[in-house]
């Protein structure tokens, strides 16, 4: 229980204003709030599942340079996409499940990539050199989720009182910044 106790303060801690907490506010202003969760957890697992097996079995970071560089490009897509915009037409209304898959597959995506190499990656690495793997693991994701879940609240209130164009606009700026940073880390 120890384990879990410190690393889920340590990783709640680490998380707030970091980009993903950002990202998940950003997420949260054009999907559903049950969707964004979901995504932000599937990726936050997985991550997190690799790093306490990194930290437990060989007690040193992953090389981030490439997957930082695939992150940056995958994030200026994401901000392409987003100020292109997206119009449903009858048929594409109807298919409504395949849309909240695809949602789902996006954020998913976009945090398992932001996470890769991030401080609340290598703090969960470093968490599980000193503590249980288990522990560490559970106690991580489950701070690291709450954290984006408060994100996400604050992003759905401010998405019912901004206008849809000023959305658009900000996520995809947003979104732009966060892959011009991941490029630049990895490239300087």
């Amino acid at each position: 229980m120890e384990a879990f106790w410190i690393s889920l303060v340590a990783i709640f801690v680490a998380e707030l204003g970091d980009k993903s907490q950002l990202m998940a506010m950003t997420f949260a202003t054009r999907f559903k709030t049950s969707t964004v969760l979901l995504g932000i957890t599937i990726a936050t697992t997985l991550v997190h599942l690799v790093s306490v097996a990194v930290g437990g079995l060989l007690g040193s970071a992953l090389p981030t340079t490439a997957i930082s560089i695939v992150a940056g490009v995958a994030f200026l897509g994401f901000a392409g996409w987003t100020l292109r915009g997206d119009e449903l037409s009858e048929e594409e209304s109807k298919k409504a499940q395949r849309t909240t898959r695809n949602a789902l597959i996006a954020v998913t995506v976009a945090f398992f990539l932001s996470e890769l190499g991030d401080k609340t990656m290598l703090a969960t690495i470093t968490l599980a050199t000193q503590h249980g793997w288990v522990g560490t693991w559970i106690g991580s994701t489950v701070g690291m989720v709450a954290a984006d879940a408060l994100a996400i609240l604050v992003g759905r209130m401010l998405g019912r009182h901004l206008p849809e164009k000023a959305i658009r606009y900000g996520a995809a700026a947003a979104f732009a910044v966060f892959g011009i940073v991941l490029l630049a880390q990895a490239l300087i």
